[in-house]
């Protein structure tokens, strides 16, 4: 068995003395793992990189097997990230997210367009965290837990949309909540299309991660990439206190 594709490396750890296991997201093919003989020596050292972009090649006796990797770099993505401590914590955080939440071998086509888009604002880190908080909103479609934020769950309204279901992850409007609303989350008007975008990404972050963390990371039972996740939030609330964000 053997394919050959581009994709996204998503983690690497030891195997025996100088081999290592690589995580990766490829289109067509989904996340994957495998080997790289001699993976652990200084000459991959620079092209098995958290968020690089390869040319992978997959080769195994039989497909269930664990198979090994051939990898050439097709660019290098920390390059970027590590400039600023922001975008180099949500690197880590999409590539532990995804590792930790993805099944194995089922392909993700559009979403890892959108993931490798994502990837690719690296150098722009006054657009990536907005881009990040909508890569996470897709990543909840994704798994089967999405938002349905397009009218009020309970009277049908597409106005004044303010809070969120946290038990079915739609919207409810102003006048709906009534006494409701302590029991709501709130609705940050920037993940809204067409709204005032008066809110901060930091909010729209809370509402997504609520929903990442009591749905997704506890329902999959997966070992919680929170830390990872809150590192990078955490940042982007003290850039935002400061009023840079």
């Amino acid at each position: 068995m053997e394919w050959r594709s581009v994709g996204i490396l998503l983690a690497a750890r030891k195997h025996g003395e100088t081999s290592l296991i690589i995580d990766t997201f490829c289109p067509g093919h989904g996340r994957y793992l495998g080997i790289v003989k001699g993976g652990a020596s200084r000459k991959f050292a620079p092209i098995l990189q958290v968020g690089a972009q390869l040319d992978l090649t997959w080769k195994a006796r039989l497909q269930d097997h664990l198979g090994s990797f051939k990898v050439e770099l097709v660019r290098a993505r920390t390059v970027h990230a590590m400039s600023d401590r922001i975008l180099t914590a949500g690197l880590t955080s999409v590539s532990t997210i995804l590792s930790r939440v993805l099944p194995e071998r089922q392909p993700y086509d559009n979403f890892y367009r959108t993931t490798e888009d994502l990837l690719d604002l690296l150098n722009q880190p006054n657009v990536w965290p907005l881009a990040y908080l909508h890569w996470e909103l897709e990543l909840l479609t994704v798994l089967g837990y999405g938002l349905d934020l397009s009218k009020c769950a309970v009277t049908g309204s597409t106005k004044n949309l303010r809070y969120v279901s946290p038990k079915t992850g739609r919207a409810i409007s102003e006048k709906a909540a009534g006494e409701w609303v302590p029991k709501l989350l709130h609705l940050p008007s920037i993940i809204l299309k067409g709204s005032d975008n008066s809110s901060s990404i930091t909010d729209g972050l809370n509402l997504t991660g609520y929903f990442l963390t009591n749905k997704v990371f506890n329902e999959l039972l997966v070992k919680s990439p929170v830390y990872e996740r809150q590192r990078f939030v955490k940042l982007l609330t003290q850039k935002a206190s400061k009023g840079i964000l």
